[in-house]
């Protein structure tokens, strides 16, 4: 089965908590749609991420915009299901920006990034990191992979919204972030899809009819 849930912030009580009112076991899978937390470079977060390897399950995530993507750029780059990841361990994988996974028969595009607003109060290459936004190139992948999947997905997985999502949950769009969530804007209006996900605002709510919005929910695809 396939499990999908909002941002964990490295918190490792709360993702067990999560995972215990599921039947997750061994084969099955947990998607997080951002801010997964638990790639950072301190000993507590090393150990934490330790803790992680040994359940039986598959753990992946979307980055959000309060990841160490220093520290994530340093795993190996590999092929999985279908589209590209870093491989944090045997069962932990980061799902990378713009592209396609085949999950369980289920197809997925994936889109991390968001911006941080309060990333005045923190500090660059220490608790932010400019790459919390997409790329140029990384749009390029993006596009590339939509056009060859005749703009249809099963599931896509994001950690922010389109534009007029965000303006539904009563939140003005920040002019930071523009580019991203006018981009889920297009995507919103032009892809086929059965669902969105995504996290970020700390919400479980329902937008758009098609959009869940994560926080400490589950969600099980059948």
């Amino acid at each position: 089965m396939i499990y999908i849930t909002g941002d964990t912030h490295g918190d490792y009580d709360d993702f067990l908590f999560r995972m215990r009112q599921t039947n997750i076991g061994k084969g099955d899978t947990v998607i997080i749609c951002g801010d997964f937390g638990f790639i950072w470079n301190t000993p507590f977060e090393r150990s934490v991420l330790g803790w992680l390897f040994s359940e039986p399950y598959t753990i992946a995530f979307v980055d959000g915009n309060h990841e160490d993507f220093n520290l994530l750029s340093t795993f190996p780059i590999m092929q999985w299901h279908g589209g590209m990841v870093h491989q944090i361990s045997h069962n932990i994988f980061h799902l990378m920006r713009g592209q396609h996974f085949t999950i369980e028969g289920k197809s997925f595009f994936t889109f991390g990034g968001a911006y941080s607003i309060d990333k005045e109060l923190r500090e660059e290459g220490v608790s932010w990191w400019p790459q919390e936004l997409p790329s140029p190139e990384e749009y390029a992948i993006a596009n590339k992979t939509i056009e060859q999947n005749d703009y249809r997905f099963d599931y896509i997985l994001t950690h922010t919204l389109p534009t007029s999502a965000i303006r539904q949950i009563g939140i003005a769009p920040d002019p930071h972030d523009i580019e991203l969530t006018d981009y889920f804007e297009w995507m919103f209006g032009k892809l086929e899809f059965i669902r969105w996900f995504s996290g970020h605002f700390h919400v479980n709510r329902v937008v758009q009819n098609k959009i869940n919005i994560l926080h400490d929910q589950v969600i099980m695809l059948r």
